[in-house]
C-alpha cells in the first residue's frame, strides 16, 4: 500500500467523522475557523519538524511509495496526518461531548412539574 493510498484513507474517515459531527451539531462558521486555524498551525509544525527530522536523517522514506511533491524534504503525504487530525478530534470530541445547556436552563412544563411535586401545584 502507498502513503497516498493510506493518507486518503484516513483523511475520508476524518472528513467523514467531521460531516457527521456538523450535521448532528449543527456546528457554525465559528467552529470552523477555529478548526481551520488548528489545521493551519498543525501544518506549519509539521513542515517545520519533518524537515528538521528529515535532514538529521531520523528517518527514510520509501520513494516508490511515494507521490514525487516535497514541501522543503517533507513528502506532502506526510501533511495528511495534521490534516486528518485537525478534523478527526474536533468532530470527535462534538460528538461524544455532552450537548451544552441552553442559556434559559432547562424546559419545564406547568402539568408535568404538578404530578411530579403534587405539593406544590399552582
Amino acid at each position: 500500500m502507498s502513503y497516498p493510498v493510506l493518507a486518503l484513507a484516513f483523511l475520508a474517515l476524518a472528513a467523514a467523522v467531521a460531516v457527521v459531527a456538523t450535521r448532528r451539531r449543527r456546528l457554525g462558521p465559528r467552529w470552523w475557523a477555529v478548526t481551520g486555524l488548528t489545521v493551519l498551525a498543525l501544518m506549519v509544525l509539521t513542515a517545520v519538524f519533518d524537515n528538521l527530522m528529515i535532514a538529521a536523517d531520523l528517518f527514510r522514506y520509501n520513494e516508490e511509495l511515494l507521490v514525487g511533491w516535497y514541501l522543503g524534504l517533507a513528502p506532502v503525504e506526510d501533511f495528511a496526518w495534521p490534516l486528518a487530525a485537525g478534523l478527526l478530534l474536533p468532530s470527535l470530541w462534538e460528538l461524544l461531548h455532552p450537548a451544552p445547556a441552553s442559556p434559559a436552563g432547562p424546559r419545564t412544563n406547568a402539568r408535568t412539574d404538578a404530578r411530579n411535586h403534587p405539593r406544590e401545584r399552582p
